[in-house]
């Protein structure tokens, strides 16, 4: 009989499988758990040779059964749940979509037209006010005008470039914000 150990420990696992099921049950804290480990410690088992010789085999099944239960727990741990996937997958690209992208280069090459039919001294307070956030008063003293000449050709620059994109206007009640 070369397969000694095999036939003993399936027959250990087989006389002794209520009382394996229940410490199992509480040692994994799951019953479908000591099932399912059990089951595969009886495949496991099959592969058993007479290389050396069990001598505790109710011990060896059980510590078998664990190894099982915990190898089973790591995997489903590095496993990806259902939801999980569905949730990663539903996940929205916050990077603009190739049209968006095509109509905002056409709005910047309009944008770029409408500045360049701008008088020079408009675009310059434009240019000064809005993109390197000097105050009205600041372009005035620079350009050598008084603040209400910057005033207007802020205000006839913005209306100007407004109306080259269509965009709305939005006019401040009390006209525009003043630095000091």
């Amino acid at each position: 009989m070369a397969d000694k150990n095999r036939v003993r420990l399936r027959s250990q696992l087989v006389e002794h499988y209520g009382q394996l099921v229940r410490k199992l049950t509480r040692r994994l804290g799951s019953s479908d758990s000591a099932y399912e480990a059990l089951h595969e410690t009886f495949l496991k088992l099959g592969r058993v040779t007479d290389g050396v010789v069990v001598r505790s085999p109710a011990d060896y099944i059980f510590r078998v059964a664990i190894n099982i239960a915990k190898d089973r727990q790591k995997a489903q741990n590095r496993r990806v749940s259902a939801s999980e996937v569905d949730a990663l997958l539903d996940v929205c690209d916050d990077g603009p979509d190739p049209a968006r992208v095509a109509e905002a280069r056409s709005e910047v090459e309009a944008l770029k037209r409408a500045l360049m039919r701008l008088k020079p001294r408009s675009r310059e307070v434009l240019r000064s006010i809005a993109v390197e956030g000097q105050s009205a008063q600041e372009v005035a003293a620079r350009l050598g005008v008084s603040l209400r000449t910057v005033e207007s050709d802020l205000k006839l620059a913005l209306s100007h470039c407004a109306d080259s994109l269509d965009y709305p206007l939005i006019r401040r009640l009390g006209g525009p914000r003043r630095r000091f």
